[in-house]
């Protein structure tokens, strides 16, 4: 039995809903193929583009041949290389372009620091046009390392946002019943996802009610998305991987990356025991482009 990929929007709503996304697509030939491969073979339905790495073209190029992937900014202002030239933001990336991996450290100056706060408005609205250039449809906005729950660019992300008609936006909560990291991480981000939430939507932008993979970032292997979907609560959950072809991959994208299980996480999205978990949940797979229809 196969899931239901969208489909007629006067049939009444399934009760769970699933956007499955890839992250960092772009940053690797390898990563590129994975998301292909499990968007025409899997049950992959998302991909969030990094527009400046150094295979967004071909990232791009893929995305146009699948017309059923919902492809969405990643916006990268921490362990990426920029969009602008080092000489237009020369206080946040070093001489080759990349931003800082010191997301602490980042975060502080990003908050503090008006001449920064200038490059960094400079920067994101940079990548919005960049993404716009490839002429893809913008399914939904996120960032890289979910730096976007800091407050400062969060504003900038949903300001710019709204000139390139952002529709949908993660919030990168997970609910704390998944794991004790879940409940500590959910005492200290709640509050904050909480009012990301209900300044979205004021904006009516579309959002996730939970997101999975948070804690459980580079092993989300058949054995722990298998558990994710025995408890998928009902509403719209979006669920996020880092797949790659199984080929080690040369674009690190953070410096956890060598950790990741990025050949496993390939494998759980072409398994077949979790599209048929998929199917015998009723569990529909979908796009955030899909629930704005």
């Amino acid at each position: 039995m196969r899931a239901y990929r969208g489909g007629d929007r006067r049939a009444t709503r399934p009760v769970k809903r699933l956007i499955v996304t890839a992250d960092d697509f772009g940053v690797s030939r390898e990563v590129n193929e994975a998301v292909e491969r499990a968007c025409r073979d899997g049950v992959l339905t998302a991909a969030s583009l990094m527009v400046a790495e150094s295979h967004a073209s071909d990232a791009v190029e893929r995305a146009r041949r699948l017309p059923s992937l919902g492809v969405g900014l990643h916006v990268a202002l921490t362990n990426a290389r920029s969009t602008l030239a080092p000489d237009r933001v020369p206080d946040l990336v070093d001489r080759e372009g990349r931003f800082d991996s010191r997301l602490v450290r980042a975060g502080v100056r990003y908050f503090a620091l008006p001449h920064v706060r200038a490059q960094l408005r400079a920067e994101i609205r940079a990548q919005f046009e960049a993404f716009a250039a490839t002429g893809l449809r913008l399914d939904h906005v996120d960032a890289h390392n979910h730096m976007h729950v800091h407050p400062t660019l969060f504003t900038m992300i949903l300001e710019i946002g709204r000139e390139f008609e952002v529709a949908a936006m993660r919030i990168p909560f997970e609910p704390w019943q998944a794991s004790s990291t879940a409940a500590a991480n959910a005492i200290v981000v709640g509050p904050w996802a909480a009012l990301m939430r209900a300044r979205l939507r004021t904006a009516r932008i579309l959002t996730n009610d939970a997101v999975f993979g948070l804690n459980a970032t580079g092993r989300l292997d058949e054995r722990e998305v298998l558990a994710i979907l025995d408890r998928l609560p009902d509403g719209l959950s979006e669920l996020y991987l880092h797949p790659s072809a199984p080929v080690s991959c040369r674009a690190k994208s953070s410096s956890r990356d060598a950790a990741y299980a990025r050949a496993e996480e390939l494998d759980a999205l072409l398994s077949p025991r979790v599209r048929e978990a998929i199917a015998v949940k009723s569990i529909r797979l979908t796009r955030y482009g899909d629930e704005r229809s």
